[in-house]
């Protein structure tokens, strides 16, 4: 799995890479049960801190993608939907972006999910 970061970007760097793997996962580059590069691996190669890497990996825990263990690293979780779940973290991530990209509060978002959340669950006659 190949790690680019943008240095520049306002997205911090600890969810950049969050969001690779989240990536990667989706599109089942990285399966479930694969380990994820050393933190302090990854930390070298990209020039950054190790604790920047540490905090992209525990966001990832957070959403039940991977495990960590100490001394053994971190680990794609093995458990029926991971994949389907980064697939629709990563739609979020991108709903998100697109909504403060046109300026909208999160409250505005929040707003608009709860409205489509009614759309589509209405049952038609048989």
């Amino acid at each position: 799995m190949l790690f680019r970061i943008e240095p520049g970007s306002a997205v911090p760097l600890g969810d950049q890479i969050a969001a690779r793997v989240r990536r990667a996962i989706a599109d089942g580059e990285v399966a479930p049960g694969d380990r994820l590069p050393a933190a302090r691996a990854l930390s070298d190669s990209l020039g950054i801190n190790i604790h920047t890497v540490l905090r992209g990996y525990q966001r990832l825990r957070d959403e039940g993608m991977i495990e960590l263990r100490r001394g053994r690293g971190a680990m794609v979780l093995d458990a029926p939907n991971t994949q389907a779940r980064a697939r629709l973290l990563d739609r979020v991530e991108t709903l998100v972006a697109d909504a403060r990209g046109l300026g909208l509060t999160d409250e505005e978002v929040l707003a608009l999910v709860r409205t489509g959340m009614g759309m589509g669950t209405e049952v038609s006659p048989t």
